[in-house]
């Protein structure tokens, strides 16, 4: 299978990479319309802390990446202001209560519990 068949020419492609980021970068460049693809990856912000108030420094929590599909999809933009505001919402949430408390909010505390 080739890059444009699994990745399509035109289609924005989103990845989530628990690494550098300009490794996937370096990987595209070159690519058809390389500006489509959207690296959420490592970043080497902030110190250690929580493991979801890692991903939220390296904007790689799942409200990030909802936000990013949200964004990307054409189709759907009309229609998710509200939703887009609530996942920010949680992150501007999220920042005060760790802060507060030193642990992650009691939702993503509950779901590690259940997992």
């Amino acid at each position: 299978m080739s890059f444009n068949e699994l990745f399509t020419r035109n289609t924005d492609v989103i990845f989530a990479f628990h690494n550098n980021r300009w490794i996937i970068h370096t990987m595209v460049h070159g690519c058809s319309n390389e500006e489509r693809f959207h690296v959420r990856g490592y970043m080497d912000q902030g110190t250690t802390t929580t493991p979801f108030d890692m991903v939220v420094l390296n904007k790689m929590s799942r409200f990030h990446l909802a936000i990013d599909v949200l964004k990307y999809v054409s189709r759907l933009r009309s229609q998710v202001s509200d939703v887009l505001d609530m996942f920010n919402r949680k992150l501007y949430e999220h920042h005060d209560y760790i802060r507060q408390h030193l642990e992650d909010i009691p939702e993503i505390r509950e779901l590690a519990m259940d997992s």
